[in-house]
């Protein structure tokens, strides 16, 4: 390794519009998230593999000699990423002991660790110790398995000197062009690992950051990128985005001509707001921008309801914000989950403070945050805040 030390971060994701437009060929618009994923990676000498994982109490090692015969066979070529191992993956299952149908977080994580630590480090595996913390919810709809495939892609790839490291000049920094889609690809291959068949858009935003335009499978960033404040509210209430999904479906299969104008027309607030986002971010904002911006939040609401994937608890986020003169909708699958608010610049503070604790006494989780973060980096110690720096150096 060139150096022994690294640290990377990089952001959740919340969909602004075009929740189920994915699946159906609409345009819908992904942002990253202002709550981060952060990774400490160390070289050491001790002939093992350890990962640290404190958001779900997993701390493990595996003995580098116990690793290596699972690589026999291993078809994965550096850089050259299309399709996922079956064989090495069948391997890890059996020597970790996780069956074919787990999909809890902690046996996921672990999974996508090795397969990558493996891979990336085929020629000549690593004595490493890995610690990642996140700022994110698991299970909210937020990016978190995401991000930390990122993070783990980018760590990676830097240790292996396969990317380029941060120099001593910097503090915190970004890679070219051509080694961020190296970092997406790896990243990719870790969504494949926890979700199965992923869209691509959660690492995409995770590795590019700002605000991007998915379409048919194409993913476009916004050459330009507000930064927007929100309040991020989770309602704590579980869901099944296959059963969301499964149920626009059968509603779009059982009303086709009340229905796909539904998914037009959500199809056009993305591209509306788009619109609207590049000219606040080329002009700088305006209230007239804000005006639009929170109407077109009000009829995707009303959209999402319409496809059956409202919630009370998100009826209940939307009366209560909307009380103050404040616009919410879901973000992601529905059914419950996460929901964001827009907060104009304008904004009192005590009309955020009263909000956040009426949602809290209602039994929601809030954050103020904003969107249109920048994607995965590179930091120095100093670049980080005490409190990550303590958890992270903490193992």
């Amino acid at each position: 390794m060139k150096t022994r030390e690294f640290f990377v971060s990089a952001p959740g994701k919340v969909i602004l519009h075009g929740e189920h437009s994915v699946v159906h060929g609409k345009v819908a618009l992904a942002v990253s998230l202002n709550l981060r994923t952060y990774l400490r990676l160390q070289s050491t000498s001790s002939g093992e593999v350890r990962i640290n994982l404190p958001n779900i109490d997993t701390f493990l090692s595996w003995e580098i000699t116990a690793l290596q015969p699972l690589l026999a066979g291993c078809k994965a070529e550096q850089g050259d990423l299309k399709e996922l191992d079956a064989d090495l993956l069948k391997r890890l299952r059996e020597f970790t002991g996780i069956s074919d149908d787990s999909t809890d977080t902690r046996s996921m994580a672990v999974l996508a660790f090795l397969y990558m630590y493996l891979t990336v480090f085929a020629e000549a595996l690593a004595s490493i110790t890995v610690s990642v913390w996140s700022e994110l919810p698991t299970g909210a709809g937020l990016g978190s398995s995401a991000a930390y495939s990122v993070c783990l892609s980018a760590a990676l790839l830097s240790a292996r000197g396969t990317i380029s490291a941060l120099t001593s000049q910097q503090e915190s920094a970004r890679w070219c062009k051509d080694e961020m889609e190296l970092i997406n690809r790896w990243a990719f291959m870790g969504e494949k690992i926890i979700h199965g068949t992923p869209s691509g858009v959660d690492n995409a935003v995770g590795t590019w950051g700002g605000f991007l335009r998915y379409h048919a499978g194409n993913i476009t960033p916004l050459s330009r990128v507000p930064i927007l404040r929100i309040l991020l509210t989770n309602t704590k209430v579980p869901r099944s985005t296959k059963v969301l999904v499964s149920g626009v479906k059968d509603k779009i299969n059982k009303f086709p001509s009340v229905m796909k104008p539904v998914l037009e027309s959500v199809s056009a607030v993305s591209c509306t707001c788009e619109q609207t986002l590049t000219e606040l971010a080329a002009h700088g904002p305006s209230a007239e921008h804000y005006n639009i911006l929170e109407e077109l939040i009000d009829i995707n609401q009303h959209h999402l309801n319409v496809m059956g994937v409202g919630h009370s608890s998100l009826d209940t986020l939307c009366r209560v914000t909307l009380a103050r003169g404040l616009h919410s909708k879901l973000t992601g699958a529905g059914g419950g989950g996460c929901g964001i608010t827009l907060l104009r610049p304008e904004t009192d503070a005590s009309v955020i403070q009263s909000t956040v604790e009426e949602l809290k006494s209602c039994g929601f989780d809030c954050w103020e945050t904003s969107i249109g973060a920048p994607g995965v980096q590179q930091h120095s110690p100093a670049a980080l805040s005490q409190d990550i720096l303590k958890i992270l150096n903490s193992y």
